[in-house]
């Protein structure tokens, strides 16, 4: 049976550090905007994201798909950033809907961390991350077979805007 080029093992293990990575930051940086600059739910889950875009770029070509020394930075950022606003839509769209679901059906759950008196709202944590998986699975087929490919797009497109 002949190997799949959309699950190659090495791009796929490196593609999953290089994205929780990014996890981390947007996760960090969700919590640190909601709980220090009081930001809505929806707007931090934003925001966050738009931070990690560019912790995502960065180690996303340098360690994920072999796209070091590829000489195509711009059209890749370019092809990166369209799979990107998808992908922020998938994340809010799912991050908000669950926290909407599940709060409606078990109600709010929030504990007191050990090292901290701010209450953490288990929640909205899992409903992010059920939001970043969805949007882990797009990111990967996307920037797998579009972002880090030469499809021809970008040639296209800049006939088109020339």
């Amino acid at each position: 049976m002949p190997k799949s080029n959309l699950i190659n093992k090495k791009d796929l293990i490196a593609y999953f550090l290089v994205a929780g990575t990014g996890a981390a930051v947007q996760l960090i940086a969700g919590s640190f905007l909601r709980n220090s600059f009081h930001f809505s739910y929806s707007s931090a889950v934003s925001l966050a994201y738009l931070i990690s875009f560019i912790v995502g770029f960065v180690l996303t070509k340098m360690f994920a798909f072999d796209a070091r020394n590829t000489n195509q930075t711009r059209r890749e950022m370019l092809k990166f950033m369209m799979v990107a606003v998808g992908s922020w839509g998938i994340t809010v769209f799912f991050s908000v809907t669950s926290l909407k679901f599940v709060e409606s059906t078990l109600g709010k759950n929030t504990i007191i961390l050990p090292f901290s008196e701010k209450p953490m709202n288990l929640n909205e944590l899992g409903c992010q991350i059920v939001g970043m998986g969805v949007s882990f699975v797009f990111n990967y087929i996307l920037h797998k077979t579009f972002t880090f490919r030469s499809t021809g797009f970008y040639d296209r497109l800049k006939k088109l805007v020339s």
